[in-house]
């Protein structure tokens, strides 16, 4: 139901009006107010937000309809004003355009030449909402959607290659606060979500700092990917930096007895990189998988507060490029055979 305010001094046009459009009003397609002057319309809007449009004299007590203009764009430009007046000469036709008017009907009113315009201001107004809605909504989505998403899916006809998947050589980088599911037992909700926040901030300007991507959020725990030249080394880079940064975060919510630690596993090699998920349930997710990724989570599930653990292989490859020491071989969680690590020091 469309809400239409009709701002005039003439206390007879209400009547007129719910006499014309008596068959739409009971059939709740139109709901009608009424102001007597600029001023009267303003606290109208204020009470009832959800008006669609504004059909307003010129000539008025106390505030005028142009006036009115003015006022109505700074408090809601989203509402669509139509000037009906008898003073339809250009200069008036011109003020309320530039003020930002619809449309502009003289007096006396012509009914029929009124419906039209009422019908076509109405859309111009829904269009104004709907674009609006979109754009919040679009934006709402990029906080919840991985920017690797938006690109594909503007990238090419996404929905015919929705399933298709390409393998890729990168880095995966696991990235857990330590002890922070003890934080979560003690304290409020929205405090640990907040000091979780607020670490989850930190660790993803220096992935970003380092052309990495964040794949997801898991619980206290992030999970990035690295790809392109010297993917690895970028992301020991940004490991190092996010381990300095959290150990000494100052985010002012902190607690005193919690002293913050990141674990870190990496592990590089080729993995398959494409929308896993159900096409029936329409729900995908774009990441990584293989067992590179599976490695990299077992190598942050072995580290110790404060450690960045590494593979013999990935050792090899950065020796000349970061101070690094042997932990030895390590069984891991559905491997046969023990796994040589190493520990990033800087």
């Amino acid at each position: 139901m469309a809400k239409i305010l009709v701002v005039d001094d003439e206390t007879d046009l209400e009547i007129l009006i719910k006499q014309k459009f008596r068959k739409e009003i009971r059939k709740k397609e139109y709901e009608f107010l009424f102001a007597v002057n600029g001023l009267d319309a303003l606290e109208k809007i204020l009470q009832d937000p959800e008006v669609d449009i504004v059909l307003s004299d010129i000539n008025m007590p106390e505030m005028d309809g142009l006036t009115l203009l003015t006022k109505l764009n700074e408090m809601s430009p989203l509402i669509q004003a139509v000037i009906v007046s008898a003073y339809g000469d250009m200069e008036n036709i011109r003020t309320a355009m530039n003020r930002g008017a619809f449309d502009f009907i003289t007096k006396p009113i012509n009914f029929k030449d009124l419906t039209l315009t009422m019908e076509k201001t109405l859309k111009h107004a829904r269009q104004l909402r709907e674009t609006l809605k979109a754009v919040k909504e679009n934006n709402i989505l990029k906080m919840y959607v991985d920017q690797n998403v938006l690109n594909f899916m503007g990238s090419r006809e996404y929905e015919s290659a929705i399933m298709v998947n390409e393998s890729v050589e990168g880095t995966v980088v696991f990235i857990d606060i330590c002890g922070f599911t003890r934080i979560s037992e003690k304290e409020p909700a929205d405090k640990v979500v907040k000091m979780l926040n607020a670490y989850f901030d930190i660790m993803v300007k220096e992935i970003i700092k380092q052309d990495g991507n964040v794949d997801k959020f898991l619980g206290d725990a992030v999970m990035a990917f690295f790809s392109g030249d010297f993917h690895l080394d970028r992301a020991i880079e940004a490991c190092v930096d996010i381990r300095t940064a959290i150990e000494n975060a100052d985010i002012g919510i902190g607690i005193e007895s919690f002293k913050p630690e990141v674990s870190i596993g990496i592990n590089s090699g080729d993995m398959v990189w494409g929308n896993i998920g159900s096409s029936t349930l329409k729900r995908l997710d774009h990441t990584v998988i293989g067992d590179a990724v599976n490695l990299a989570a077992r190598l942050q599930s072995a580290a110790q507060n404060g450690q960045i653990l590494i593979t013999e292989e990935s050792y090899e490859k950065v020796k000349e490029s970061f101070k690094c020491e042997k932990i030895g071989p390590i069984q891991m969680k559905n491997r046969s055979e023990p796994v040589i690590v190493y520990q990033v020091i800087s």
